[in-house]
């Protein structure tokens, strides 16, 4: 069964509400024969990634910059993980009080490095979710975990 792997940093309300979306979206009933692992960065290890199929990964942005939970992972699975994942789709998701600009560039670059495939439009929400983001992290989910379906 293809596997899904949801990696996040979920410091604040504002970010566990696009957590719990891209959940929701990706475990959607609709969604058949995608199995969905959630690990927080700090403990998502190299083993996870290799065993899935796909990624979410969700992050605030702090300082101009994606998490530091978030960059430890990487930091963790990029050189067990580059050769054997080149290729495999991911999306995510980045909250920020008002920029999220320095977030996006440092995710966008870890993944190229990777060999990541963008299966979806990033998600980016400053300020509060409001119904409009909370729907984009949903889709975000259920398309990511879509394409893993068999005979997607």
């Amino acid at each position: 069964m293809p596997t899904l792997l949801i990696v996040h940093h979920t410091p604040s309300p504002h970010c566990q509400t696009l957590f719990e979306a891209v959940v929701s979206g990706a475990t959607t009933p609709e969604i058949e024969g995608v199995r969905v692992v959630r690990r927080a960065a700090l403990a998502a290890t190299a083993s996870d990634v290799l065993e899935a199929d796909g990624y979410l990964l969700g992050t605030p942005a702090n300082l101009g910059y994606m998490s530091g939970a978030l960059k430890h992972f990487f930091d963790q699975v990029y050189y067990p993980c580059l050769d054997e994942t080149r290729g495999r789709p991911f999306g995510y998701y980045v909250h920020g009080g008002n920029d999220v600009t320095g977030a996006v560039r440092a995710v966008e670059a870890v993944t190229t490095g990777l060999g990541w495939r963008r299966a979806a439009e990033p998600v980016t929400v400053t300020g509060a979710p409001g119904k409009a983001d909370t729907q984009a992290c949903w889709e975000l989910g259920a398309t990511v975990a879509a394409g893993l379906m068999p005979d997607a």
